[in-house]
């Protein structure tokens, strides 16, 4: 809670909690616009429903179409895409499924990592519209999770309210007149904290191996052009003007050198590595504890 005399709103969704605080408690018609905003992105992106627009697409090729927000991911993803050379891309879906972090949560490997397919070969995004020539478990996690940030954000504002703070199990949006010290946790141990930043008007997101891991080396983030887990980073933070583009920065600051980022996005950052030594921009307002 940014403040003690704040109220909260919490639920379920996307398979995380989010977090809504407010100077004055929310109203019916605000929590429920929340609530059908997250449903509805869920129904269309989810990887994890079988009534989704995604699913659909995994099980045979065809045309599909999403939700007007679909445009800033794709433009989003193609830039990634490109500047990763493959590595960052929404095609990532059939990777993980391999590894075993697919609906039915089996949570073990079905064989070795296979890498993504690639984007010029079987996907055609315009906009809204998606047509693939195979069945392809599109994958939009790299980003969804903060787009979806944004939109309750906009929930929020076109409901008059100026204040707020968004938590959707890490991934933030502030909006206030004061700045918010948040704590930013141990990648290896959730009960700690590494070191603190001020986040203002602005989004904050985390991508951490710990986060979703199972097996021995087993995790979510992985480089596309390979299908394995990134093994050299443990854990990334970044600040920006909007969760959606913050969100997809932390993970590709996993395989990319953030000089590279930086020539076409406005972000600051955070990078700590598997031998425990961290970078970080000279934006980036925090205290590293030692």
């Amino acid at each position: 809670m940014p403040h003690q005399d704040w109220s909260g709103f919490s639920f379920d969704g996307i398979g995380t909690r989010w977090e809504i605080s407010t100077p004055e408690p929310l109203g019916n018609a605000v929590r429920r616009s929340l609530r059908e905003v997250v449903e509805d992105y869920d129904r269309n992106y989810s990887r994890f429903r079988a009534d989704s627009v995604v699913a659909g697409l995994a099980r045979e090729a065809g045309t599909a179409t999403l939700p007007s927000g679909a445009s800033g991911l794709e433009a989003l993803f193609r830039k990634l895409y490109r500047l990763s050379s493959g590595a960052v891309t929404p095609l990532i879906g059939g990777s993980l499924e391999q590894l075993g972090y697919g609906p039915g949560y089996a949570l073990q490997a079905l064989g070795d990592p296979v890498p993504a397919p690639r984007w010029e070969d079987v996907l055609e995004w315009n906009g809204t519209q998606v047509t693939t020539s195979v069945p392809l478990v599109l994958d939009i996690g790299a980003a969804g999770k903060g787009q979806l940030v944004d939109l309750t954000t906009e929930v929020l504002r076109s409901s008059g309210i100026a204040e707020f703070l968004v938590d959707a199990s890490g991934d933030m949006f502030h909006s206030g007149m004061e700045p918010l010290r948040v704590a930013l946790e141990h990648p290896y141990d959730p009960t700690q904290a590494i070191g603190v930043v001020d986040l203002h008007d602005g989004a904050l997101c985390a991508s951490a191996a710990n986060r979703r891991a199972w097996g021995d080396g087993l995790h979510h983030v992985l480089d596309g052009a390979t299908g394995r887990p990134i093994e050299t980073v443990v854990a990334t933070w970044t600040m920006a003007a909007t969760a959606m583009e913050a969100d997809a920065l932390a993970t590709a600051l996993f395989m990319v050198d953030p000089k590279v980022l930086e020539e076409e996005f406005e972000f600051s950052w955070l990078k700590v590595y598997s031998d425990g030594h961290a970078v970080f921009s000279t934006g980036f307002e925090g205290t590293l504890f030692a």
